[in-house]
């Protein structure tokens, strides 16, 4: 089941085209929809979809959202002339009409219902829909912006009416704000709806006030509404990652989705003519593996924008590939989020404050003088959204190369071969019918002199313990598989929790350069592995005496130590994640002591998200044996139960921000 993804496609979408000379319009053409899906054929992830029928949506279904007078004129358009059909597509903002327009546009909205359909019955886990016209900007009887019908919002209703699904959450990453989305759901707080979108202080289209971050509903559903406005050009891998880190994550797990619905625009990618954006096709991979663990696994990816042939296709690829379970490749550049996208998430995360408790303790003042705004001599202000210079920054690569050779290029360095074996386990017993599906690996006698080369001779006390030395002969051999690319990923049970530090410096000497170890419990650390600079490691343990941190060495201890759950994954998204992306490990090792205040479930989130990093290479050390099954399933991408709660204590959010503040001169990402 974890990796049963559906696809649906069909040539009719393909069949209308612009008619007359319209330069608005003039990128959105049936190319879009044919390049993404021979991409998907040449890198072979068609054959491992599978093939979802598409049908034409009917009028009951379209009339979920728009009304009635304006499906009767949609339809109209099918006899028309193109004298008629340029008079009646000038009746709307950046739209065209053709014939078989209508004709599409039901088959694009069937398309996406029949992938609610097929996941909400459980047919299949995730999936995409390739469909044209795109969607999020329609409204209830408005065409706008390429968009006829809304397909995505209307996919929404109808599975709160056909499967009673009472929290839906939309994630619409395309670059142009998906108002349509905004004006439907606003007051509506059975629908979370998260948009990040090129705004530029309202000087880019659709330039509406309404897209600002002060736009947060209306009544009932005031709070579920999370707009991100880009006011510069040039985003970047980071700055999309910081907003989900500090925005959608920690508010969609409050939420609680029982279904994911994203409107998939790939033109925030880099190259692309509408976004102006720097987004690589990776980054969209990571960003679907970070929503995967929400509503049981329950993800719809709806194709809305991307003008850019070959940045659409490669990155329709890499969300194809993440869905099917491959490994999710590395971002390459550096993680610095600009000052202008810190800027517009803090004020985000301000106004939202007052409705939702996972941001009630943190620290999101407003900033009244964004980096962005200008003042002129006579006092009144101006924009500098975006200068002659910044515009330049998505054209270098066309000086020196060209975009296709760039892109040639980028592919070849993030594209990574999945290992043949996705998990392997030693010493976890046999009695569990999940070991089955994983690789087996013998165990190896170590003795004490190979591992004290490992460590100084002040920190070899635990060396005489005969358990640890019989816990690193399970652990060693399946960091030689991890590292040699025969498995992704492993798990070992061990009777000691201070076998992580071992574990993490015999990783240093087999390939892995940086190696990211999160230690769950309370163990002393070697010194050794504490000023190891290729060795990030991360403590987080109970209410106990403070310890000292260094760059390389950040403990989080709990002020209020009850339930961890809620605490944990707040400390994860705000800053294990954004550490270990500055980071870059090349193997994440988590090691999981007994008697930790944590739910298996938890555990298991935690294990998936960790995934995202090292191209999914992760070990994992569990002192209680009990919960081997829990974290294997998570390993080899089983759908994940939901959590039962999500709760920052309010002690443990100020540990967070005071961790926060000294951190962040060394790790720009937080």
């Amino acid at each position: 089941m974890a990796f049963r993804t559906g696809l649906i496609y069909d040539e009719q979408m393909m069949n209308y085209n612009l008619l007359w000379d319209y330069p608005v319009c003039s990128i959105e053409k049936p190319e879009r929809l044919s390049t993404s899906y021979e991409k998907l054929k040449y890198y072979g992830l068609v054959e491992r979809c599978i093939p979802l029928p598409y049908r034409e949506a009917i009028e009951e279904e379209i009339a979920l959202v728009h009304s009635l007078d304006y499906i009767e004129a949609v339809k109209s358009t099918a006899s028309m002339n193109v004298d008629e059909l340029k008079t009646f597509s000038h009746k709307y903002d950046a739209v065209y009409f053709h014939p078989n327009s209508y004709h599409c546009a039901k088959v694009a909205l069937g398309a996406s219902l029949q992938l609610v359909d097929a996941v909400m019955l459980g047919e299949v886990q995730n999936g995409m829909a390739l469909v044209r016209p795109p969607g999020h900007h329609s409204q209830k009887s408005e065409a706008c912006g390429f968009c006829i019908f809304n397909n995505v919002a209307i996919a929404a209703k109808y599975a709160e009416k056909t499967y009673r699904t009472k929290r839906i959450l939309i994630v619409d990453w395309d670059v142009h704000h998906g108002q349509g989305i905004q004006y439907i759901f606003e007051e509506d707080p059975s629908v979370l709806y998260f948009s990040w979108h090129r705004y530029e202080e309202q000087q880019f289209w659709p330039h509406l006030k309404d897209s600002d971050y002060s736009a947060v509903g209306k009544g009932k559903g005031v709070g579920f509404n999370i707009n991100i406005p880009w006011n510069k050009i040039g985003m970047e891998n980071a700055d999309y990652l910081a907003a989900f880190f500090y925005i959608l994550l920690p508010m969609a797990y409050e939420f609680n989705p029982e279904l994911v619905l994203v409107s998939a625009g790939f033109d925030a990618a880099i190259g692309d003519p509408e976004g102006e954006m720097r987004a690589t096709p990776e980054c969209f991979a990571h960003l679907t593996h970070l929503l995967m663990p929400l509503a049981k696994g329950k993800l719809c990816v709806v194709l809305e924008g991307g003008y850019n042939l070959r940045s659409l296709s490669e990155s329709v690829c890499m969300t194809a590939r993440v869905l099917l379970g491959d490994p999710v490749p590395p971002l390459v550049g550096e993680m610095v989020p600009c000052t202008s996208a810190i800027e517009s998430i803090q004020n985000a995360r301000a106004v939202h404050q007052p409705y939702w408790n996972v941001l009630k303790n943190q620290d999101c003042a407003f900033i009244k003088d964004p980096s962005t705004i200008g003042i002129e001599e006579d006092g009144s202000q101006s924009s500098t959204a975006t200068t002659a210079e910044e515009k330049e920054v998505t054209t270098v690569f066309t000086v020196s190369q060209g975009f296709d050779e760039f892109m040639d290029s980028h592919m070849k360095k993030v594209l990574v071969l999945t290992p043949r074996v996705r998990t392997a386990v030693s010493g976890c017993g046999e009695k569990l019918t999940i070991l089955d599906q994983c690789l087996q690996v013998e165990k190896k006698k170590i003795t004490m002199e190979e591992v004290g080369i490992l460590i100084s001779g002040g920190d070899c006390a635990e060396l005489k313990d005969e358990y640890l030395l019989l816990s690193l002969g399970k652990i060693f051999p399946l960091i030689d598989k991890i590292m040699k690319r025969e498995v992704r990923n492993g798990i070992a049970v061990s009777s000691t929790l201070s076998s992580g530090a071992f574990a993490a410096r015999y990783s240093t000497t087999v390939r892995a350069s940086r190696v990211l170890l999160l230690l769950l419990g309370e163990t002393d650390i070697p010194t050794d592995v504490k000023e190891d600079e290729k060795i990030l490691v991360v403590q987080v343990y109970g209410n106990q005496v403070e310890k000292k941190q260094s760059k390389y060495y950040i403990p989080i201890s709990w002020k209020k130590d009850n339930e961890w759950d809620g605490d944990l994954l707040s400390s994860l998204f705000e800053i294990i994640l954004p550490l270990a992306y500055g980071f870059k490990p090349e193997l994440v090792i988590l090691a999981v002591g007994s008697n930790i205040r944590i739910q298996e479930v938890t555990l298991a989130h935690l294990t998936h998200f960790l995934q995202v990093l090292a191209e999914g290479r992760i070990l994992v050390i569990s002192q209680a044996s009990d919960l081997v099954e829990t974290l294997v399933s998570s390993l080899l991408g089983n759908p994940l139960a939901a959590m039962s709660s999500f709760v920052l204590q309010q002690e443990n959010a100020l540990v967070l921000v005071k961790l926060r503040r000294e951190l962040k001169q060394h790790w720009k990402l937080l």
